[in-house]
């Protein structure tokens, strides 16, 4: 919808945890179905992050970031 509606010529996808599938099932759909030949994946960062949980635990997150841009 960025492109579309709001003009963008660059899109950043941001996923953590088990949400990084859905991360990259949106930007597929994005460039292969919806806008196939206006939009390509520009760059892919993967990461992790660490935190303390509510239990006071250290826990280590996993991380993706899809960049989304006009051809």
């Amino acid at each position: 919808m960025q492109f579309t509606t709001q003009g963008a010529s660059e899109v950043t996808v941001k996923a953590r945890g088990k949400f990084i599938s859905r991360a990259v099932d949106i930007a597929e759909v994005a460039t292969r179905r919806f806008l196939e030949g206006q939009v390509e994946v520009k760059d892919i960062a993967i990461n992790s992050e660490e935190f303390q949980n509510t239990e006071g635990k250290q826990v280590r997150v996993s991380t993706i970031e899809i960049k989304l841009g006009k051809k």
